[in-house]
């Protein structure tokens, strides 16, 4: 994979994040991709416990929106980091502000590893 394919791999995560999308978000997942929240203790191994974190997520808040991206991606080892601005909207229209970093893992164009470090509280809450 190269740079740009792996920033783009990240932008479509995000993209799947922020737009509710579900299937495109899991693409960008291995079957057993491991996501932590390491600033909160939080691990999820697989599409199943994942995607009810995710589900969570977007049931406690009316938009989420990620932004402001700086990538530092390693084709060579097969990781990339992206520092980016969090914008998440409540159901009663604030909006609450989170600058975070995450650390991507990619495997055969998937990634098999995501550490999310965080800012405030967690909204990436565990779904059990």
């Amino acid at each position: 994979m190269t740079r740009d394919d792996q920033v783009a791999l990240v932008t479509r995560y995000f993209d799947a994040v922020d737009g509710e999308n579900l299937p495109a978000l899991l693409d960008t997942l291995a079957a057993g991709c491991v996501f932590s929240v390491e600033t909160h203790g939080v691990r999820l191994t697989g599409h199943d416990e994942i995607s009810a974190m995710f589900t969570k997520l977007w049931a406690d808040h009316k938009a989420v929106l990620h932004h402001e991206f700086t990538h530092v991606p390693d084709p060579e080892e097969g990781r990339i980091a992206s520092r980016f601005t969090v914008q998440n909207t409540e159901h009663d229209g604030s909006r609450t502000h989170k600058s975070n970093c995450n650390f991507f893992e990619i495997a055969q164009g998937r990634f098999s590893n995501v550490r999310v470090y965080m800012t405030g509280q967690n909204t990436l809450k565990d779904a059990t």
